[in-house]
């Protein structure tokens, strides 16, 4: 089972990872943000999108939203061992 084992903000809504096989991949936060809902719309704000955290391997964020580690491995835009 894959997991986030970090994240790091690179600016404009860009997460880079490190997964748990050692691959690291950068995630296009803006392209979820065309998505509506209600646990979306603070992230909307960038000060509140870079308080995101990772709990048990999936990245999280304090209102509650939890994207899994597999479908941000699915995808990343670049996924490279280091």
């Amino acid at each position: 089972m894959i997991k986030l084992i970090e994240a790091r903000y690179l600016g404009n809504q860009q997460i880079a990872f490190t997964f748990s096989d050692g691959r690291e991949g950068t995630f296009d936060g803006a392209a979820l943000l065309q998505k509506t809902g209600s646990l979306l719309e603070p992230l909307r704000d960038e000060s509140y999108f870079t308080k995101f955290f990772i709990d048990a391997g999936a990245l999280c964020w304090p209102n509650g939203l939890e994207l899994s580690p597999a479908r941000l491995y699915e995808s990343c835009r670049t996924l490279e061992t280091v």
